[in-house]
């Protein structure tokens, strides 16, 4: 029987990872739709467009999902997605003998949605992962092929964990891949009793205030820094993009939030809990990013009582 076609969607590092692997597993490749870059938006991961094009993939740049037509014209036997940013017709999904699957960056049925790994940090998880499953025209609800999970760590930003979620996903990808190929993949229902859904984040969502808890600021912050936008507060009354916090554990002793301090070098916010948080690196509009103590001597956010 002949190699097996697979048209792919793909956007982002996911994207391009899994669409790297089957290039070098040797795999049929015969189209990839991807997306064009966003103006405005931090491109921060490598083209899958480049990626296709030097390997003389026809490529579809934000293909209409709705013309059929264009992907049957490719003569699929196999569809797989990576973090495609359109939900594909039930038309596309019929298409190809061997199936459609789509990789999403959460340990399904968790997390289904936008963002999923912002989302992850954000609430505080100590796991995500990387979830290859059927696609249905309902977004991430397909039975599941196959998952490998990544842990989270208290301090970790969600680009750091991204980028293990772009691995597990290659992880997964090889493991599956002859089952893929053969139409012998694995599946399972999802658990609808344990499905959550998120939508897409934008820069205003990172917005916060002092009588937030400590350790829900430092999630917001984490989940939102470079590459993202970031968290956005007042330092005093002056607006800043926040991109580094510490959790101290400390009790406030009665300091009303949005009280600022500065001990042992580092400034330190009262939140809205009872706690301090640190405050690492910040930025006002327009100026170069800075430690948190260097922004507050700016600022003259410090009585001398509070400077320790």
């Amino acid at each position: 029987m002949p190699e097996p076609r697979i048209v792919v969607f793909a956007y982002s590092d996911v994207g391009h990872a899994c669409l790297e692997y089957l290039l070098a597993a040797g795999t049929q490749v015969v189209g990839c739709a991807t997306h064009a870059d966003a103006p405005g938006e931090t491109i921060w991961f490598p083209s899958v467009r480049a990626l296709a094009d030097a390997h003389g993939i026809p490529v579809l740049i934000d293909v209409d999902v709705a013309r059929t037509d264009l992907i049957a014209a490719l003569a699929p036997d196999l569809v797989l997605s990576f973090y495609y940013r359109a939900l594909l017709p039930r038309a596309v999904l019929a298409l190809p003998r061997l199936g459609a699957f789509n990789m999403h960056g959460s340990l399904l049925p968790a997390y289904r949605g936008r963002a999923p790994v912002n989302w992850a940090v954000l609430r505080g998880e100590t796991r995500t992962g990387a979830t290859l499953h059927v696609m249905t025209p309902r977004a991430d609800a397909g039975d599941i092929v196959d998952q490998e999970a990544v842990p989270i760590g208290p301090d970790d930003t969600a680009a750091q964990v991204q980028a293990r979620v772009r691995d597990a996903a290659t992880v997964v990808l090889a493991r599956q891949l002859h089952a893929l190929l053969e139409g012998r993949a694995p599946r399972r229902p999802q658990d609808e009793s344990r499905a959550s859904t998120f939508g897409r984040r934008r820069p205003a969502d990172g917005a916060f205030d002092w009588t937030m808890p400590a350790a829900r600021i430092h999630d917001l912050v984490r989940a939102v820094t470079h590459p993202y936008p970031g968290a956005t507060t007042l330092l005093g009354a002056h607006p800043v993009h926040v991109w580094q916090t510490r959790l101290t554990h400390e009790s406030m002793g009665g300091a009303a939030p949005g009280t600022f301090e500065l001990r042992g070098g580092m400034l330190r916010a009262a939140c809205g809990d009872g706690q301090w948080l640190g405050i690492l690196r910040a930025q006002l509009d327009g100026d170069t990013e800075r430690g948190g103590d260097d922004l507050a001597r700016r600022l003259d956010l410090l009585t001398p009582h509070s400077m320790r």
